[in-house]
């Protein structure tokens, strides 16, 4: 039994962060270029606000060196185009050194909150995840649905969750192989390893044993895609769900099997 490829694309990834270092790069400047022409009638802080905002839309994606970035280039465009003499990064006034200075403060200080925000947000859906997930499993084992529907389900959710490049339901026991505990820990040869540090095992697949009463029901085979760290709380959700589908086997016998 297996599941599709995780659906997490590192290439995607690449190509978004390239982008939203691209944007910080040139954005800012971009912007104090093009408001040339209003030079006589709009104020210098005005301007300065103006990029902050160009930098918060950067950051807002969490993406701390782009916003980091887009800080630095705006103070740069700023002292380009917007204080005397122009074209150069010499700044002539105090109160242009001042303001090119908080321009470049506050822009990392947006940067750090808008980051903060993000990782918040990300921390949150992946909880609500989680407990769907687990959720999901409970109301499968809890209305009877066919095992094999159960071990199918929690595989495809094992998959994303730790970032497998595929996930298999075997019945049969093996030797030597990675173990992943019912309490998040991950151990192999006597030794417990740091996965979040290091990744799974690469030689062989992981196991998740399924087993309830002492019983040994099977055990799902992980085969970790090249980022798969999962943290903690993934690996003891990754451990739920296999007692979700160990309730679905408790009661299933083995000529039962498909």
């Amino acid at each position: 039994m297996t599941t599709s490829p995780a659906a997490a694309r590192p290439g995607h990834r690449r190509r978004r962060g390239r982008a939203a270092l691209a944007a910080g790069l040139l954005g800012p400047p971009a912007v104090a270029a093009v408001l040339l022409p209003l030079r006589d009638d709009v104020s210098d802080t005005s301007i300065a606000l103006l990029l902050v905002l160009v930098i918060v839309c950067i950051a807002a994606a969490g993406h701390r060196a782009a916003g980091l970035l887009a800080a630095v280039s705006a103070a740069v465009g700023f002292n380009l185009f917007w204080t005397e003499p122009y074209q150069t990064l010499v700044i002539s006034s105090r109160a242009d050194v001042e303001t090119a200075v908080l321009l470049l403060l506050v822009g990392m200080a947006v940067t750090e909150i808008a980051v903060w925000g993000h990782r918040q947000r990300a921390a949150a859906s992946r909880e609500a995840g989680f407990r769907d997930s687990i959720l999901a499993a409970a109301e499968a084992a809890a209305t009877g649905d066919n095992p094999s529907a159960v071990i199918e389900r929690v595989s495809a959710q094992l998959v994303p969750l730790l970032g497998l490049e595929r996930c298999r339901f075997d019945y049969s026991t093996g030797l030597d192989h990675p173990r992943l505990e019912h309490d998040g820990t991950v151990v192999w040869r006597h030794r417990k390893l740091n996965v979040e540090a290091d990744g799974f095992p690469p030689e062989r697949p992981t196991e998740l044993l399924v087993e309830s009463g002492g019983r040994f029901h099977g055990r799902f085979l992980l085969t970790p895609g090249p980022q798969s760290r999962p943290r903690r709380t993934e690996r003891l959700v990754a451990a739920a769900l296999a007692g979700q589908a160990s309730a679905a086997l408790a009661g299933y016998e083995p000529h039962e099997r498909s």
